[in-house]
């Protein structure tokens, strides 16, 4: 009975399961048959729409900003040397790294011994030659008075002899006595005639002696100035840089000490490509007069210093291009020589242009502008500045028009878009800070010694706002955490 139970089961169970079977293929039949029965019904094709921003040309007055970077430096810095080698026996007390100095300080002193042995010599070689002058001058003056003293003796003689021959013609004196008077005569203008060459020689000793006078004077001036430059005095008001000197050490002749920078006539020298310097020239080729601002990025808070476009470099230079500009610097405290700089140099406004995205201009000098049925199509603008990431455009032939803010490969002229206008741009992103991270902020800024004193305290007042701009907190916490 039990196999026999079973038995039915079994088929019972076997029946179902071919009886689903049955079933599922039928409907599978079914549907397949309806599938190819039906006709095929093509679906209608629907347009692409793409997502744009656009901004609408203004025309406006905009003065372009050339941006470029970069060095402060000092247009007056004097190397300081010591001209005498010696020992410094002297250091002024500002002459430090750092050291503020004014006109006049006498900063370096060097052992003046040597110099001072040098100065003694030539005064005794001046009262030397001095003495040789007067000797010589005294010499020359008995010299014109033997030749005075030659020339009244050969008067004499003269007069003796005629009055000899006088006698001899009157029948009175003697061949004899007329030849003793002209052996006197030649003897009385021998006599002179050496007198005149004592005279030519005392002339010769006292033209040398003024000679030797004068050598002796050149060489006490210079024995003078030597003792002088045993001392190294500060020509203008300055800070002291490069200091490597100490009290008793022995520098030797021309060695450089220290570097003497006067901080407040600084200019900026930077560099421009060639097309950048063709839009800063007049239109007879020289520079024009255009103010600059210099941008000191510290944790934020930027120290700006203005200034105006002075001159340019006479060469290129090897392995550069462009232009080198030059520029000065408003009198400040904040700069110093040798800081980097962001240059903004404002230049001649320019009427009806527009500034948009660089993304907007395609290679080819062409935008995309919105139709009337949101659909795009292709302009061509003219370029005239490159700003950063943005551009200045000619816009009076796009006046109120519509243009795509980036351009991508998707888009292009004749497709349909959905517009996105951009709102106008708003203030800088702000962030609430806590009174534990204020304080650790506000702590990290006051503990900064390089910092100037004025952004120190501008940062300090932004720090104690309730909002505060968070690419100045991020640039802080960049620089605490680092």
């Amino acid at each position: 009975m039990r196999f026999l139970e079973r038995s039915l089961i079994g088929l019972f169970l076997w029946a179902i399961t071919l009886g689903l079977l049955a079933w599922a293929g039928t409907t599978i039949s079914n549907a397949v048959q309806e599938s190819i029965a039906q006709e095929d019904r093509a679906r209608p094709a629907r347009e692409r729409v793409f997502a744009v921003n656009l901004q609408t040309i203004e025309p406006q007055t905009i003065a372009p900003v050339l941006t470029a970077y970069g060095e402060v430096q000092s247009r007056r810095t004097l190397d300081l040397r010591v001209t005498e080698g010696g020992r410094v026996v002297a250091l002024d007390a500002a002459f430090e790294e750092g050291g503020v100095v004014t006109a006049g300080t006498e900063l370096v002193r060097v052992d003046p011994f040597d110099a001072d042995a040098n100065l003694a010599r030539a005064r005794t070689d001046l009262r030397d030659a001095e003495a040789e002058e007067r000797d010589a001058l005294l010499a020359l003056e008995l010299a014109d008075d033997e030749v005075l003293a030659a020339r009244s003796q050969l008067a004499l003689r003269t007069r003796a002899l005629e009055r000899q021959r006088d006698l001899k013609a009157r029948g009175v004196g003697t061949d004899a006595a007329i030849e003793t008077a002209e052996l006197a005569e030649q003897a009385a203008r021998q006599t002179l005639l050496g007198s005149r060459q004592t005279v030519a020689a005392a002339q010769a000793r006292v033209d040398q002696s003024a000679i030797d006078l004068e050598r002796q004077r050149i060489l006490l001036d210079e024995a003078a100035r030597r003792v002088s430059e045993t001392v190294i005095t500060a020509p203008f008001d300055g800070t002291l840089s490069d200091v490597s000197l100490v009290v008793g050490g022995v520098v030797a002749e021309n060695e450089l000490v220290a570097q003497l920078v006067d901080p407040t006539q600084l200019e900026v020298a930077f560099r421009v490509s060639t097309a950048q310097y063709t839009t800063l020239l007049t239109e007879t080729g020289g520079l024009i007069d255009a103010p600059i601002e210099a941008v000191l990025d510290v944790f934020g808070a930027d120290i700006r210093i203005p200034g105006r476009i002075s001159r340019e470099s006479a060469a290129v230079g090897d392995g550069q291009t462009g232009r080198q500009i030059f520029a000065e610097l408003d009198p400040n405290t904040a700069l110093r020589p040798g800081d980097f700089v962001t240059i903004r140099v404002r230049e001649p406004e320019v009427e009806d242009v527009a500034l948009i995205p660089a993304a907007a201009v395609s290679g080819a000098g062409n935008v995309l502008i919105l139709t009337d049925d949101d659909r795009l199509e292709e302009r061509a603008v003219t370029v005239m500045r490159q700003q950063g990431d943005e551009v200045l455009i000619e816009a009076a032939t796009l006046a109120g028009r519509e243009v795509v803010t980036a351009r991508t490969p998707l888009l292009g002229a004749g497709l349909k878009v959905r517009p996105s206008r951009a709102e106008s741009a708003g203030s800088p992103e702000m962030v609430q800070l806590t009174n534990e991270r204020r304080a650790r902020l506000v702590a990290f800024v006051e503990a900064n010694e390089r910092m100037p004193a004025s952004a120190k305290e501008r940062l300090l007042a932004q720090l104690q706002q309730d909002a505060v701009p968070a690419r100045i907190v991020m640039r802080l916490e960049g620089r605490l955490d680092g």
